[in-house]
């Protein structure tokens, strides 16, 4: 079981805790919760509040993550009290303690071992361990974080580690849903997705699941369920890809904001080998330079990508120790229509030029896969953009 910050936060949600808990040691499971941290920004155990204490300091990376941990092991002593207080035997661990191990990169860590010992011995003992989430440790022996929302991916990788049942992520909506509520109204909750789907939904902007989180449940299998800390609703279950059957081409639509495009001129034309020789020194250059490209397309005598906004100044200091002139677009937006059922089938593409063309939006560049197809559109375009494919596609309901 995972629950995030908000739910832990205050009494009554660590009661609904409690009460998940009873629950599942009453059906004769063996528990393992794992915690963020309580709260948001300003209260203060809340990972940015934590931060904000170096916010005018000069902290390294290392030092950052010690006090960005801090969160979640408040989080996990705390949930254990309450835990005992309401009569169930429960231990608190640390990251480190839960056997976690990362490859040492601080701020966005991914984990490369668990060795899950202390918790089943724990388990032996008829304990609930608790454990804190979004960290582990280094082969050096320092604490690092598994950037935000990473306490989803400490409860998956815990969950194959410990062959368990299922894996229940706790939030404050009802499951996974066919849009950002807060840009769609008729936004509706969906009783299962594919494992493949979720994961194209968190790594094109959606916020429910932390995305290694969701490529570890696609590539283990591992069953995981999306619930409501509040609610008895039976939230969204994600199904493998052998079991699952897409109800239609599209099952949802995702979004992210902060993105610029980046057009580099590289002097050749496209399709000759000077062309490709190019893109690859750019490639190269970017991804030496930890430039991270999306929607790359060549265009002509250019290459045309997308970047995080902060990232756009990088990406043209990098073309320009290699000689090359960039063009910047920023304020813009990617919008990303997710099906699995859309694979194969003619017109998806047709249907959402179509429908964005109605709704007024100019498109600047698209971008698919075989569950996907992303289109980059100005920032004010974006909610416009995504309810007129929820629509368009009959998402609601």
């Amino acid at each position: 079981m995972k629950f995030g910050g908000t739910s832990v936060a205050d009494a009554a949600g660590r009661s609904a805790l409690a009460g998940r808990v009873t629950a599942a040691l009453e059906a004769g499971s063996a528990p393992v919760v794992v915690v963020s941290a309580m709260g948001r920004a300003g209260a203060p155990y809340a990972t940015d509040t934590l931060l904000g204490l170096l916010a005018d300091l000069p902290a390294d990376d290392r030092e950052r993550d010690l006090v960005a941990s801090c969160g979640e092991v408040v989080a996990a002593v705390v949930v254990a009290h309450e835990l005992r207080a309401a009569g169930i035997a429960a231990r608190a661990f640390t990251g480190a303690e839960a056997g976690i191990s990362t490859d040492g990169v601080h701020g966005s860590a991914s984990i490369t071992e668990v060795h899950p010992g202390l918790l089943l011995a724990a388990i032996a003992e008829g304990l609930v361990p608790v454990v804190a989430g979004f960290q582990g440790v280094a082969e050096d022996g320092s604490v690092t974080t598994l950037g935000r929302g990473g306490s989803d991916t400490t409860a998956c990788a815990l969950g194959v580690a410990l062959a368990a049942e299922a894996v229940e992520i706790y939030t404050d909506v009802d499951g996974v849903m066919t849009a950002d509520p807060r840009t769609c109204d008729g936004a509706g909750t969906l009783s299962t997705i594919g494992a493949d789907e979720l994961f194209q939904m968190a790594r094109h902007g959606s916020r429910v699941v932390h995305t290694p989180a969701a490529e570890l449940a696609l590539a283990s299998g591992l069953a995981v369920r999306v619930r409501n800390t509040f609610s008895d609703h039976p939230g969204t279950t994600v199904a493998d890809i052998a079991s699952y059957k897409p109800r239609d081409v599209a099952t949802a639509v995702s979004h992210d904001t902060g993105v610029a495009r980046v057009r580099a001129a590289l002097g050749a034309a496209e399709g000759t080998p000077a062309h490709m020789a190019a893109q690859t020194r750019v490639y190269r250059a970017m991804a030496n330079a930890g430039v991270s490209l999306d929607m790359f397309t060549p265009a002509g005598e250019d290459l045309v990508f997308s970047v995080p906004e902060g990232s756009a100044d990088a990406a043209c200091d990098v073309l320009g120790s290699l000689g090359l002139t960039c063009d910047v677009v920023r304020g813009l937006a990617k919008v990303t229509l997710v099906g699995a059922g859309m694979h194969g089938v003619p017109g998806v593409m047709a249907r959402m030029a179509e429908h964005l063309a109605e709704a007024g939006v100019n498109v600047l560049q698209v971008a698919d896969s075989h569950t996907t197809i992303s289109v980059l559109v100005a920032a004010d375009d974006a909610e416009p953009a995504i309810r007129a494919l929820h629509e368009g596609f009959g998402l609601g309901g």
